[in-house]
């Protein structure tokens, strides 16, 4: 860790402690708001919110091209990676959804190795290892799942990792956070229009706990540790940049145990052992190559 520039150092924690602790925001939000309207309305106001901030400091809007591929990634990141995982956790304990999502950094590592950047044999280690420990906090505790979870959580890491990839070698977005912005405002419409195409409403009342959960989702969770990640795709090798996916579950376990009273053994502790090792050698891979003046530009 001392070996990485400041910067990228606090972008990882962020996405780290944040993205792990949103699996239990997310949960607690459910308990009044409906999955897709829970993220449509998370993404619309963070990307407002960001959008008005950028105008007032006279960052110019995107172009019609930059709209149209904001528009693809903010689907594919928010509404098919964000909107399903809410789906998958009306079935799936928030514990085990950030478990099944330490498959991400696979997944994505083949993705842009079909771009020709294939992992080298430490970073294969440390995705490798970290899975093996993802499936062994899994295969422990009172984790359950039902298919539909289960099948949900697979489109939300596919459509992720994709956006992801699709975001860094394809698509041309706005420079910066205004890029952000916008890819978040899209994903907020696409989500509001799905809820209301399944006709979600509020039928429950909104209560303290669940509105502070959706505030927390919609401040921490998009503006702040979304922004980390995206600067952290730019920057870093894919491998490290989706690290966060075997940190998330040991803040989602510990959160379980704090505030769920769930219980952590020693199995438990031996997988949180092996995803902390697996972080450890994906930070002392490789390093990336100077980003290409479009990804400065984009930084």
């Amino acid at each position: 860790m001392p070996r990485l520039p400041r910067l990228v150092l606090f972008a990882l924690l962020t996405v780290y402690i944040v993205w792990g602790s949103t699996y239990y925001a997310i949960h607690v939000a459910l308990a009044s708001f409906p999955p897709f309207l829970l993220m449509g309305t998370r993404f619309l106001v963070a990307g407002a919110l960001l959008f008005g901030w950028l105008k007032l400091r006279g960052v110019k809007n995107p172009s019609l091209m930059q709209w149209r591929d904001a528009g693809v990634v903010g689907i594919l990141l928010m509404g098919g990676g964000m909107g399903l995982t809410a789906v998958a956790q009306q079935y799936v304990s928030s514990g085990l959804t950030a478990v099944f999502i330490a498959c991400s950094p696979m997944i994505l590592s083949l993705c842009v190795g079909m771009f020709g950047d294939w992992p080298n044999k430490r970073e294969w280690t440390g995705i490798l290892s970290g899975f093996a420990g993802a499936i062994l906090l899994a295969s422990s505790g009172d984790f359950s799942a039902q298919p539909i979870g289960i099948v949900a959580l697979l489109g939300a890491i596919f459509c992720w990792d994709i956006g992801s990839v699709l975001s860094q070698r394809k698509l041309s977005l706005a420079p910066g956070a205004m890029g952000f912005a916008s890819e978040m405002l899209l994903g907020g419409v696409f989500l509001s229009i799905v809820a209301a195409l399944k006709g979600e409403s509020f039928s429950a009342p909104i209560t303290l706990p669940a509105f502070m959960a959706w505030a927390y989702l919609v401040v921490a969770g998009s503006l702040l540790a979304f922004t980390a990640y995206m600067y952290l795709l730019s920057t870093v090798p894919p491998a490290l940049a989706s690290s966060y996916a075997y940190v998330n579950p040991l803040i989602a376990v510990t959160l379980g145990v704090v505030l769920g009273g769930e219980k952590l053994g020693p199995r438990e502790l031996l997988a949180m052992g092996i995803i902390l090792g697996s972080v450890l050698l994906l930070t002392m891979s490789r390093a990336r190559p100077a980003p290409s003046a479009e990804l400065k530009e984009a930084v």
